[in-house]
């Protein structure tokens, strides 16, 4: 089994991208973020075309997530709400950050982290409460399904291995403390990031800015991941990062990551 999380910054514009990406990479499951896009108009029918089941959580413009998976889902359900409770979750709902469903055994699960725009500003202390509704949601989700994948754009950096230059970077949004210990309280449920049991060294990233000549330079942040639970960790097989994508004219700013069991 294969599993891709890839954020396409825009499903409408990079609709032909990443169709030919499937087809040439023939994945189980593709986790998409920042799909920027309602349900209604959400171009279904090429992914229906090559054989996939689709399942989307979107919004106008901003955020979106979804589920692609040849095999059908079950128990799909989108937001916070239907594990934590409306009362708990309030208007955390309103943007359209996660999508989940169960394949076989395994809870399959896409997010879209808050980017949090700059350290100490609204926007990032929205990110880490996010991040504390995120833990309590895995927290029950992983009791309930042994074997869970959470995969997506975590826009966090999870050590200095994963940034082009950690030093110039440090004050940047992504890289605080305060993110990466939330990200560790996540993990400590029991999760482990499969890149880097295939993977020690740095220099590997997902994201590179549109700016400045960064993919041609390769400076770039290893931000998008796929966390599994212990049992999918021991039978993950390979993780890598598949950055062909980035090389075609007008691509997402985002590579797909591959997880393989």
């Amino acid at each position: 089994m294969k599993i891709a999380t890839w954020n396409v910054n825009s499903i409408r514009i990079r609709l032909e991208q990443v169709i030919n990406w499937l087809q040439a990479n023939s994945v189980d499951i593709l986790c998409l973020q920042e799909t920027k896009v309602i349900d209604t108009d959400f171009p279904l029918q090429p992914f229906l075309d090559i054989g996939y089941n689709c399942y989307i959580s979107g919004q106008k413009s901003y955020n979106g997530v979804a589920i692609f998976s040849h095999a059908p889902m079950e128990q799909v359900s989108a937001g916070f709400a239907p594990v934590l409770g409306n009362e708990i979750v309030g208007s955390f709902d309103e943007q359209k950050r996660l999508i989940a469903g169960v394949i076989g055994d395994i809870y399959i699960i896409s997010v879209y982290v808050p980017n949090g725009s700059e350290v100490g500003c609204d926007k990032y202390d929205y990110k880490l409460k996010w991040l504390k509704l995120l833990r309590e949601y895995l927290k029950i989700a992983i009791d309930k399904y042994p074997n869970l994948c959470i995969c997506g754009d975590f826009n966090i950096v999870p050590d200095d291995r994963d940034i082009y230059n950690p030093k110039a970077c440090a004050n940047s949004v992504g890289l605080s403390i305060p993110e990466r210990l939330a990200l560790t309280e996540i993990l400590e449920l029991g999760l482990s990031d499969p890149f880097r049991k295939f993977t020690s060294e740095g220099g590997h990233y997902s994201w590179w800015d549109y700016r400045a000549a960064a993919f041609p330079r390769n400076n770039g942040w290893r931000i998008d991941h796929h966390y599994l639970s212990f049992p999918l960790y021991e039978k993950a097989k390979n993780c890598t990062i598949d950055i062909a994508p980035r090389k075609l004219i007008k691509p997402s700013d985002h590579a797909p990551v591959i997880v393989e069991f």
